[in-house]
């Protein structure tokens, strides 16, 4: 390595006129060397820079354009997702509207029929309640004839000996007669 080193030490000492060589002097040289680099690049590198600043800005451009259709396409669809939301929740609400009518209407029309079907109970129940009434009365009024026509006839029988009973059916028998000749 202390060759190396020192090799480079003795070109210092080299005679600089006339010859070419190079200068060691790391404050003289660097603005000098710099400024060749640069003019070199700048003279050469313009046209490629110029190239890769122009399609890096081309490139970018378009990111940001299609950037802007996306966002465009994006609010378009969110308006469109958000029209929709809105629809639903009316289509929501509606439903919920109609649903809480259908089932009050439902409600309703359950008591209404439960009242009608308890009326028509009430009637039926009355209806069989006067008719067992009817019957009941009936089989009194039965019984009280037939005891009654018992007792008549009893009496009847008891009163009547053979000779008025025979004159009751010969008077009954004319009657009859009568009312025949006057039918015909």
């Amino acid at each position: 390595m202390k060759t190396v080193t020192d090799s480079f030490v003795s070109l210092g000492y080299w005679p600089s006129a006339g010859s070419f060589g190079f200068n060691t002097d790391i404050l003289a040289t660097n603005p000098i060397n710099l400024s060749v680099v640069l003019g070199v690049l700048i003279f050469f590198g313009k046209g490629v820079l110029s190239d890769l600043l122009d399609n890096r800005k081309q490139r970018i451009l378009n990111t940001i354009q299609n950037s802007a259709e996306l966002r465009g396409r994006a609010i378009e669809q969110l308006e469109k997702a958000r029209a929709r939301l809105r629809k639903v929740e009316m289509e929501a609400d509606q439903f919920r509207v109609n649903g809480y009518s259908e089932i009050e209407r439902e409600k309703r029309n359950l008591i209404n029929s439960t009242y009608k079907a308890l009326e028509q109970f009430e009637n039926y129940k009355n209806e069989t309640i006067r008719f067992e009434q009817q019957r009941a009365i009936n089989q009194v009024r039965q019984r009280v004839f037939q005891q009654a026509l018992q007792a008549a006839l009893g009496t009847l029988n008891s009163c009547l000996n053979n000779e008025l009973h025979l004159r009751t059916i010969s008077a009954n028998i004319g009657m009859l007669r009568s009312m025949k000749e006057i039918t015909d």
